[in-house]
């Protein structure tokens, strides 16, 4: 599968996010936009045959530290590889732009992407109870290092 990535906007994540069953279309662009505005921020989206398959999308917690706050891959193009590539490109961006570390919150009932983050380097960092262990936030952060170091 041919996957293009690209910086994209808040129309092209509602897009893709409304193929995603497990957003239950909970994204929405007022919710969105209200999140990034005023904010430094990196929207990526992965596209096969000009459709957009999946998105990542993140923002400044501090002048350190990136936030990689939602992302999600249509169900028909899971497995290929693509939630690796927009991580990549994120972790790339970020540090072109002098984050030293990027963090990152997901939960048991995705063990895909807890998975993913362990075996992409992250590490976790922390914990936010919502009174279940399936709705409780595991929270996680990668540092960035300089080329070599």
């Amino acid at each position: 599968m041919e996957i293009e990535v690209r910086k994209g906007t808040i129309d092209d994540v509602v897009e893709v996010d409304a193929q995603i069953p497990e957003f239950d279309g909970r994204n929405t662009k007022d919710k969105l936009e209200q999140r990034l505005s005023d904010i430094p921020h990196l929207i990526l989206i992965a596209t096969h045959n000009g459709q957009p398959v999946a998105y990542k999308m993140g923002y400044e917690l501090s002048s350190l530290e990136f936030y990689s706050w939602l992302g999600g891959v249509v169900p028909t193009a899971r497995k290929k590889g693509i939630a690796t590539q927009l991580r990549l490109a994120q972790e790339s961006w970020a540090h072109e732009k002098g984050y030293k570390a990027i963090s990152v919150k997901s939960m048991n009932r995705y063990p895909p992407m807890l998975q993913l983050l362990i075996s992409s380097g992250y590490h976790i960092s922390g914990y936010e109870e919502e009174g279940s262990t399936d709705k409780s936030k595991i929270k996680f952060i990668k540092y960035i290092m300089a080329e070599g170091a």
